[in-house]
């Protein structure tokens, strides 16, 4: 019986499913651009290069319109990062570009720390939306969105080789940002000059392991253009926003007293293939590059920091809130460590202080004993020069006593001769007489 049924199923055609009528699936891509649309974009560019190379005029010349920008020093003692957020609207199409402009770049005597503050600024970018997205109540669909999308290096015109601050920079940035190095007032060189330029810089970034962007060849859509274009990097540009008459139409371009170098003609420089490269082609594979490749590091090594995994030892998956229990108890067990070792540094000190206070006191009591044993060391001088002192006075009275004797004694035997005390006078006053006719004498 059992076989028959098996029979009887296996001998069945099979059915086909046919659609009763339209599904309308195939609409969702047009509802995500819709949804797109009416939410907005948003595009950051970082603009990395020495002060008046063409940052600003560039920016302008790309997007058509004249951007307010602040004359910046060359005698700025740091690099300032100086961002400014702008609404554009093409056709339907609104855009919240943000222009982030280095200030000061290259401008200091010591450029060891040049790359620092771009760094800082990219990664507290990064660092704004991983703390938005670890909030409770997130906010993602109207958080504006301040990572950078493209760094746009510009590189002067020197046709030799990169400075060793462009090398560095680079090198620093190419894990957390989209370079697209670009040569500015490329109508300084000529092109022969030009063309070993761009081979010489595209070998020093090699050798020296530089990652600059690449657009995408993925999409068969844009792979033979972008094939194309990545041969081209780096882009040799000129900008500005002057029309200048040329034959019987107005073109952007520089006028110079030997001609005029037009901004969008392909043969004078490479600004039109980097406004389609940058603008029309590859602006969503910037964004999306920044998030899943630059962004997606910088979350997995802050995560990492923090002692976040996604499996343990035992390659099983490891929940958050194990980690957080875990990571508790650590802190809580570092915490406890930190202040047993306070508590002895302090116990530590008081012993020293108390050993150094004793040493003091002790110093203090030899020193007040040695000032005694002075004290009465002086005191028993004194007493010895008193007692001599008094000796002195009582010799003295004695001298004085026998001397008021001896003299009353020679007064009163002169008042029992007075007769014989008035010759002695009447012979004294004569004796200058007899001496003087003395001398008389001789002299005769």
């Amino acid at each position: 019986m059992a076989t028959t049924e098996i029979d009887i199923f296996a001998n069945e055609e099979k059915r086909s499913l046919e659609l009763a009528g339209h599904v309308g699936f195939d609409s969702l891509p047009d509802q995500l651009v819709s949804k797109a649309v009416s939410q907005g974009f948003c595009f950051n560019i970082l603009c990395v290069g020495e002060t008046g190379i063409g940052k600003s005029t560039l920016i302008n010349t790309l997007f058509n319109t004249t951007f307010e920008s602040d004359e910046a020093s060359h005698y700025l003692q740091d690099v300032h990062l100086r961002p400014k957020t702008y609404d554009l609207q093409e056709s339907n199409v609104n855009l919240k570009l943000t222009i982030v402009d280095t200030v000061g770049f290259g401008d200091q005597i010591n450029k060891d720390e040049s790359y620092k503050p771009i760094v800082d600024y990219i990664d507290t970018q990064f660092e704004n939306f991983l703390q938005e997205e670890m909030k409770i109540k997130r906010s993602l669909h109207n958080y504006h969105d301040s990572r950078i999308h493209i760094c746009l290096y510009f590189i002067a015109p020197t046709g030799h080789s990169l400075k060793s601050l462009d090398l560095v920079t680079m090198k620093k940035l190419d894990s957390k940002v989209n370079i697209i190095p670009v040569i500015a007032k490329a109508d300084t060189i000529s092109k022969s000059e030009l063309h070993k330029f761009k081979i010489k810089i595209m070998s020093e970034l090699v050798s020296n392991g530089v990652q600059i962007y690449q657009f995408p060849t993925e999409d068969e859509a844009v792979t033979e253009i972008n094939s194309t274009m990545n041969a081209h990097l780096p882009f040799a540009v000129i900008g500005s926003v002057e029309q200048v008459k040329v034959g019987n139409k107005m073109v952007r371009a520089r006028l110079y007293p030997w001609g005029s170098v037009q901004v969008e003609n392909e043969s004078h420089c490479d600004f039109v293939k980097l406004r389609e490269m940058l603008l029309r082609v590859n602006i969503e594979d910037l964004r999306e590059q920044t998030h899943a490749r630059h962004y997606e590091l910088y979350r997995r090594c802050k995560l990492e920091e923090m002692g976040f995994k996604d499996t343990d030892p035992d390659s099983q998956p490891f929940s958050l809130q194990q980690t957080y229990e875990t990571k508790r108890k650590e802190f809580l067990v570092e915490l406890q460590r930190k202040e047993e070792e306070m508590r002895q540094m302090f116990v530590n000190k008081v012993k020293e202080t108390e050993a150094e206070l004793k040493e003091k006191e002790r110093e203090l009591h030899e020193r007040f004993e040695q000032l005694k044993r002075m004290h009465h060391d002086e005191k028993r001088n004194l007493e010895e020069k008193r007692r001599e002192l008094e000796e002195e006075m009582n010799s003295f009275n004695r001298r004085k006593v026998a001397a008021e004797t001896l003299m009353g004694q020679a007064l009163q035997s002169c008042s029992q001769q007075p007769f014989k005390k008035d010759k002695d006078k009447k012979n004294f006053f004569s004796l200058p007489s007899a001496c003087s006719l003395t001398s008389g004498r001789n002299l005769n």
